[in-house]
């Protein structure tokens, strides 16, 4: 395989294995001597824990809680932040967190003993909306203002615009939480090896998990091993959650000095674990007296639960993706993340882009709609092109591909003649959106915090190991690395390997998130690799390790947020046809189109597998993953029976295609694509349905009786 092939599909180097069977996911895993866990968790969202009574344990059964923790030791999560418990001790926050453990070697037992556990509290008041955590319902949890963070940035002079708009348009989008539904629920076995102790665990990153838990037992880093088994999904759902599992694990087995497995089963995975923060975005937006947008006054709220896990992160890129694909020449954009009892958010595919670009894109729907103009041409009016500003005050240094995109998509879908045909109210409708996505972690942070790192090592039979911490998690990460590193040395994939990382064994190359893994991993892969070549004739074991380098002439504030808070970004454009039954308000989509610039794809038939789960994913956001919550049992829908997703039945076969547009810091010109793909097909939905019905509609998830709601 050599330059200029790299795009062409190869058969994933995890297809065999996974269609036999012959994977090893973590509930495959067994030691010996090992016990089995099973998590005490609240059942309330939000009181003091008086009294625990716990029933008479037979022998070789634990109570494993807070109290366990050594000497020096801290009960703490250290994820962005050290704010996340690991046991709860005088206090609940939200149903589901983990009091204790009962550890023991029959699960039945667990289960039984579990049942006898009584926990008494003294129950205080909760909130579990946005509004409720704003007006400190049941008094301040976090701060004397419940917020775990508020930042705002401008651009321009937003008060001069205002003062000289025309008219001002005000409006406000809700969005509501998404559950990840990663196939493998979660999991994680922790034993004693040596003086040490390892994690197997179903996670994306390895570094991560080993950072959050080695202060519990107050150990250094080097001596909590973690590797990676097999992870069967993971949609941001297994980025810092996987710690919440690890952490209780590792201190039962500083305790019992066994080997101790916790599987989640489905009804766990679904009601305690982490979701999407929902969100809600108003806007006020000025007008000139030809109805061009002047500036845009946005303040974003993100629902972050009773901890604050990634939620400052999580808001930033929101924040930072607020004004979508448009250039507004000034602007103003508050971001919160406001703490309830609710179980905390975290991270989920687009990292809380998909909250603002959906906003914005239903946002300016409605301006047009006002303006009798079609969204479609009021939006061409304002998109991003090489050399505009961005919502920071940097700048989009690549050419902007939109126009190419656009082109494709309303040809593929026919769009022009179905918005004549398909009058509003008719019950048939297309829509189209328009989105990007930031590449890899924001601002510097590649650069002062993550500082990449990737070890190739070249065998004495002369096969290659790529030795990383960034994961396989079902996106094909692994077959595209072997496949860059391959390309680089001018040799045939099937003599490179990639392993699951051991963080014993490999380079830290940073978290698999943020759309970073093939765009600067692969990049720092593609260097080691050149490097190692002119020594590829040589005898032995060679080991050849890069580390990140950040290109020059992108200034950032971290403190500020001002500059480049992404140097290059991928970009999507979708339309959506429905078909609305006038009397049960089902919705039928009739068709799905779309065009992605992913720079130059590393694999097609990758790039196109996620481009295609990734907008059915952001289409079940929009119309069907419907998540409420009870003061009795937390999330109401939960299973695969309550929680409604996408099935292959639900939207038919899509059209989609690529315009390639080389980025100059990615390998062979790859950037980066596993969010973009999920950012953008959840407004193309709305917008279809509303023209359809005839009707604004200005929050998701818009299931049938939600849809009666509307209209009645």
């Amino acid at each position: 395989m050599h330059q200029g092939s790299i795009g062409k599909p190869m058969r994933r180097v995890d297809a065999i294995a996974k269609s036999a069977g012959t994977l090893r996911y973590i509930a495959d895993y067994t030691f010996e001597d090992m016990v089995y866990a099973k998590m005490v968790r609240s059942t309330i969202p939000r009181g003091k824990i008086l009294n625990i009574s716990i029933p008479e344990l037979p022998t070789g059964y634990h109570f494993i809680s807070y109290k366990d923790i050594p000497e020096g030791g801290i009960n703490q999560l250290v994820m962005i932040k050290a704010d996340h418990k690991c046991f709860a001790e005088d206090e609940v926050r939200y149903i589901g967190e983990t009091i204790a453990l009962l550890v023991g070697p029959d699960r039945e037992v667990l289960a039984s003993l579990i049942e006898k556990v009584e926990i008494t509290y003294e129950e205080k008041q909760y909130s579990v909306t946005i509004e409720e955590g704003l007006a400190c319902k049941g008094g301040p949890f976090v701060g004397d203002n419940n917020l775990f963070c508020d930042f705002t940035i401008n651009k321009g002079d937003i008060a001069k615009a205002f003062s000289e708009a025309d008219q001002i348009i005000e409006d406000e989008i809700t969005t509501g939480w998404q559950e990840h539904v990663h196939l493998e629920t979660n999991g994680a076995v922790a034993l004693p090896e040596g003086d040490k102790f390892v994690i197997y665990v179903s996670a994306q990153c390895p570094f991560y998990v080993r950072k959050s838990i080695a202060s519990l037992i107050n150990r250094p880093y080097e001596d909590v091993i973690v590797r990676q088994t097999a992870t069967g999904g993971a949609f941001g759902g297994k980025e810092h959650f996987p710690d919440v599992l690890a952490g209780p694990l590792l201190v039962a087995t500083y305790v019992i000095k066994k080997p101790i497995q916790l599987i989640f089963d489905r009804f766990e995975d679904s009601a305690y674990s982490v979701k999407r923060h929902p969100s809600r975005t108003r806007f006020k937006t000025a007008l000139d007296k030809s109805g061009n947008i002047t500036a845009m006054d946005i303040d974003v709220v993100y629902n972050a639960g009773g901890y604050e896990t990634c939620s400052y992160v999580v808001l930033q890129r929101g924040v930072f993706h607020a004004t979508g694909v448009y250039h507004i020449a000034n602007s103003r954009v508050r971001g919160r993340a406001v703490a309830t009892n609710t179980f905390p958010s975290d991270a989920f595919r687009g990292f809380g882009a998909p909250q603002t670009l959906f906003a914005v894109e239903v946002h300016l729907n409605h301006i047009a709609k006002k303006l009798a103009i079609d969204p479609l041409e009021f939006k061409k009016r304002h998109f991003l092109t090489q050399g505009d500003s961005t919502v920071t005050n940097g700048h989009i240094y690549e050419k902007v591909v939109l126009p190419e995109m656009l082109s494709q998509v309303v040809t593929s879908s026919g769009y022009y003649d179905k918005i004549e045909k398909y009058k509003e109210g008719s019950y048939k409708g297309i829509g189209i959106s328009f989105y990007n996505h930031g590449g890899a972690f924001t601002g510097n942070g590649e650069e002062k915090i993550i500082k990449a790192k990737v070890k190739l090592r070249k065998n004495a039979n002369n096969t290659v190991d790529i030795l990383i911490g960034s994961t396989e998690m079902g996106q094909g990460l692994q077959t595209a690395l072997i496949k860059i590193v391959a390309d680089a040395l001018e040799i045939e994939p099937k003599f490179v390997r990639y392993p699951q990382p051991d963080t014993s064994i490999v380079a830290d190359s940073g978290p698999t998130v943020a759309s970073r893994s093939t765009m600067i991993v692969g990049k720092i892969a593609q260097r080691a690799a050149l490097a190692l070549k002119p020594r590829m004739g040589e005898e032995g074991v060679i080991t050849v390790q890069e580390e990140y380098e950040h290109p020059s002439g992108f200034p950032w504030d971290q403190e500020t947020f001002q500059g480049d808070a992404y140097i290059g970004y991928g970009w999507g454009v979708c339309a959506v046809e429905v078909e609305v039954d006038p009397l049960t308000l089902e919705v039928q989509t009739k068709g799905i189109w779309s065009s992605h610039d992913v720079g130059i794809a590393i694999d097609e038939l990758i790039v196109h597998g996620q481009v295609n789960g990734g907008i059915i994913q952001s289409l079940g956001y929009a119309a069907m993953e419907k998540l409420d919550f009870s003061k009795k049992t937390g999330f109401k829908q939960v299973g695969l029976s309550d929680y409604i997703i996408p099935t292959s039945m639900d939207f038919p076969s899509q059209v989609s295609t690529l315009v390639d547009n080389p980025y100059e810091f990615g390998p062979s010109g790859a950037k980066g694509m596993g969010e973009l793909v999920c950012n953008g097909a959840s407004s193309a939905y709305i917008d279809a349905v509303s023209r359809a019905i005839g009707r604004t509609i200005s929050s998701i998830p818009i299931p049938p009786e939600t849809l009666v709601e509307i209209i009645s």
